[in-house]
């Protein structure tokens, strides 16, 4: 593959909620924009286009366009030590949940997940779109089924909502809704499936569509996806027919 990551040290803090990159002189980390929560003297930070593996105008421009069908943003924040001693940049998403920390040396090189779970990643680390191999699988899957591949040798940390559980396949199928999927290894087949009948779609109260797992891997699964989350502070807003409560 030829992708070489920076060698990042890192300590989770607050119950894994969020995560401390410590940097050697002249190492960078790369993440989304607004996810940088502290950083010490001597870090320099810019926002690039792309994650820096591209090379050449074209390159940066193809591996933005990719990051626009995900809706995330064109632009990555890079943090640089610039300095002569080791210092520290901290990161944490934007609600409550579980910081996770994954070497892609110890799982083939190659990690997917959901299209909002990344947090950061050692510089080196190249972020694309994973496709799903039926047509429209990845694009219809009730809450965006969209989901973006991690390729290096480095580490890289994601974000899951609330909960964080950790399932082994062993050529098991798993089905989950589809908000509820954090991340997958290589070897885990994934597909989009309706979830049941018309009756069930529309009463039942499970999303329309289910993530369906199988094959041989690692697969984890958050409790609570922000677009769950999301959906039901919405309700509950009085512009959207909810009731204020507890308010004088």
């Amino acid at each position: 593959m030829g992708l070489h990551s920076d060698e990042i040290d890192y300590e989770l803090l607050g119950h894994e909620q969020m995560v401390e990159v410590e940097l050697d002189p002249g190492e960078t980390v790369i993440a989304e924009a607004g996810g940088m929560t502290w950083m010490e003297s001597d870090i320099a930070f810019e926002t690039r286009m792309g994650d820096g593996t591209e090379s050449g105008l074209f390159g940066k421009l193809f591996g933005a366009g990719k990051r626009m069908l995900t809706g995330e943003s064109l632009f990555l924040t890079h943090f640089t030590n610039q300095g002569q001693q080791k210092r520290r940049v901290g990161f944490s998403a934007a609600y409550p949940g579980t910081v996770l920390p994954i070497d892609l040396s110890s799982i083939g090189g190659t990690l997917i997940c959901q299209k909002d779970a990344f947090l950061c990643a050692a510089q080196g680390t190249k972020l694309g779109i994973a496709f799903n191999k039926r047509l429209g699988a990845g694009f219809f899957g009730g809450e965006g089924f969209i989901l973006e591949k991690l390729e290096g040798d480095g580490m890289v940390f994601v974000h899951a909502g609330g909960a964080l559980v950790k399932k082994e396949l062993k050529g098991e199928t798993l089905r989950i809704d589809t908000g509820c999927l954090v991340a997958i290894t290589q070897g885990i087949d994934y597909d989009i499936a309706l979830a049941g009948g018309l009756k069930t779609m529309l009463f039942g109260g499970e999303g329309v569509f289910l993530a369906t797992l199988s094959g041989h891997g690692t697969v984890w699964v958050q409790s609570l996806p922000f677009s769950r989350m999301a959906d039901r502070v919405l309700a509950a807003a009085p512009s959207q027919g909810g009731q204020q409560q507890g308010e004088s």
